[in-house]
C-alpha cells in the first residue's frame, strides 16, 4: 500500500487528451502524492481511462468519484474536500487536468504548507509581475483586473485572487463550512480564499507560470464570470456581517 499525506483532486469534464499524462506526471514526481479524480460523466470517456489505470497501474494511489453531468467546479472540489477528510489526508490540493499547472510546482505548495507553516499555499500568476504563457491577451486582462477588482471590492491583500492551483491544510477544510459555500464557479476560488482569510488562517502566494491549455477545451464561460463579478459584492457584505466560525487548533 503506497502511503501519503497529501491528495491531489483534479475535476474533470472531457479530458481524455491530458488525464493520463497529467496522472503519470502526477506520480512521476519524488515526493508521493495520491489523485483524486472527481468526473462530471464525461461523454468522452475520462472516467474510464483513470479506471483502466487505477486496475492496471496505480491501485492505492489514484481513485475516482464519478457524478451524473456537469455540476460545477465548486461542487467538485467540496465534494473532494468531504472525501479527503474522511479518507484522513492532511493536505489536500486543487488542480487542473490541463497542465495549465505545471504539476513540478505542487511540491512547492507542500512545502509552504508543511514545512514554512503556512495554513494555503496559493499558486500565483501576479505575486511576482504577470506569469501567464499562450493566453489570448483579452482572457490575461480579464483575470489580472479580475483579482485588481476583488482586491479592491474586498480589501482582500492576495494578488491571485481567482487561482485554482493551491494547497490546504487539513484543519482549514474543517474549519470552514463546506455546506454554506455558495459558489459553483469561477467565484468558488475567490470565496474559498477569503473565508480562509476572514477566519484567520495563514495564506502564501507561491509564484507559478501558468500556461494555456495544449489539449482539449477550456470550460471558461460568461457566466462563470459573471456570477464572480456579482459574487465579490455578495462577498463583502458577507465580510461586514457573517459571524466566520473559529479557527480549530493546529
Amino acid at each position: 500500500m503506497s502511503t501519503s499525506d497529501s491528495v491531489v483532486i483534479i475535476p474533470t469534464y472531457n479530458e481524455k487528451e491530458n488525464i493520463e499524462k497529467i496522472i503519470r506526471a502526477v506520480f512521476g514526481l519524488e515526493k508521493v502524492f495520491h489523485i483524486l479524480i472527481v468526473d462530471d460523466g464525461s461523454p468522452d470517456g475520462t472516467a474510464g481511462i483513470v479506471r483502466r489505470l487505477m486496475a492496471e497501474s496505480f491501485p492505492d494511489r489514484l481513485f475516482i468519484i464519478e457524478r451524473e453531468g456537469k455540476q460545477g467546479l465548486g461542487t467538485a472540489y467540496i465534494t473532494g474536500f468531504r472525501w479527503a477528510l474522511e479518507h484522513g489526508y492532511d493536505y489536500v490540493f486543487e488542480m487542473d487536468a490541463d497542465f495549465s499547472h505545471d504539476p513540478n510546482d505542487l511540491p512547492r505548495l507542500y512545502d509552504a504548507c508543511a514545512k514554512e507553516g503556512y495554513d494555503v499555499a496559493i499558486g500565483s500568476r501576479y505575486v511576482s509581475g504577470v506569469n501567464v504563457v499562450n493566453w489570448p491577451i483579452g482572457r490575461v486582462l480579464m483575470s489580472y483586473f479580475a483579482s485588481k477588482y476583488v482586491r479592491l471590492v474586498t480589501g482582500f491583500k492576495i494578488h491571485d485572487t481567482t487561482a485554482g492551483f493551491k494547497c490546504y491544510r487539513r484543519r482549514v477544510l474543517e474549519t470552514i463550512e463546506l455546506d454554506k459555500i455558495r459558489f459553483k464557479g469561477y467565484a468558488f476560488q475567490i470565496e474559498m480564499k477569503y473565508t480562509a482569510y476572514k477566519i484567520g488562517f495563514r495564506i502564501k502566494e507561491v509564484p507559478v507560470v501558468f500556461v494555456n491549455r495544449r489539449e482539449g477545451v477550456s470550460k471558461m464561460s460568461g457566466g462563470i464570470f459573471g456570477e464572480a463579478f456579482f459574487g465579490v459584492m455578495r462577498l463583502r457584505w458577507d465580510g461586514w456581517f457573517r459571524k466566520y466560525p473559529k479557527m480549530l487548533e493546529a
